[in-house]
């Protein structure tokens, strides 16, 4: 699962040097190859806007600052992997560091919706990298089919599907997914 640091730091040099590219969103690391992702479309970004809506307000009495933040690279290169979920939950002062990603033990929940273009990446790839970086909670929502899944425990040994309209556990919160909408 991991790479070669060597390797693993020549490509993190060439993703940080790569010009942007109009349609590419963000660049990622995984299997020693770096992999560009094209921008997410207009409910995928809705969907991230809400569920932040919802993580937000409810952090301040369970995790008091904290953020659920869309944007921040997620690094592991012991494993040789960058990822760029859609949504982290994270302490905001991390934001205030030099370093260029978070690191996996500052995360406490990752969402990622899934794209139209390559949700295998989602179900399959990020389920174990996640898992292998030990974040505690991976919720999964998939406009495709208006479902989801809510991956926890270590490991991801527990995991509980809902479908849109659920009000679903992720942890301590609770997010309605009623204000959720499949592609078109």
């Amino acid at each position: 699962m991991s790479i070669d640091p060597a390797v693993y730091a020549r490509l993190r040099e060439i993703a940080d040097q790569l010009p942007k590219v109009p349609g590419i969103g963000k660049v990622e690391i995984a299997n020693g190859e770096i992999v560009m992702m094209m921008s997410p479309v207009r409910r995928h970004e809705l969907a991230v806007l809400r569920i932040a809506r919802q993580l937000n307000t409810q952090l301040p009495s369970t995790h008091p600052g904290y953020v659920a933040h869309p944007g921040a690279d997620l690094e592991d290169a012991g494993l040789g992997r960058l990822r760029c979920p859609d949504l982290m939950v994270f302490a905001e002062d991390a934001l205030e560091r030099e370093q260029p990603s978070l690191l996996p033990h500052e995360v406490l929940l990752v969402v990622e919706i899934v794209s139209k273009s390559n949700p295998e990446n989602d179900y399959e790839a990020k389920v174990r990298d996640y898992a292998a970086m030990g974040i505690p909670l991976y919720l999964l929502v998939d406009p495709r089919k208006g479902t989801g899944i809510v991956h926890d425990e270590p490991g991801y040994a527990s995991r509980t599907h809902f479908v849109f309209g659920d009000t679903v556990p992720v942890g301590p919160w609770r997010v309605d997914t009623s204000g959720l909408l499949t592609y078109a």
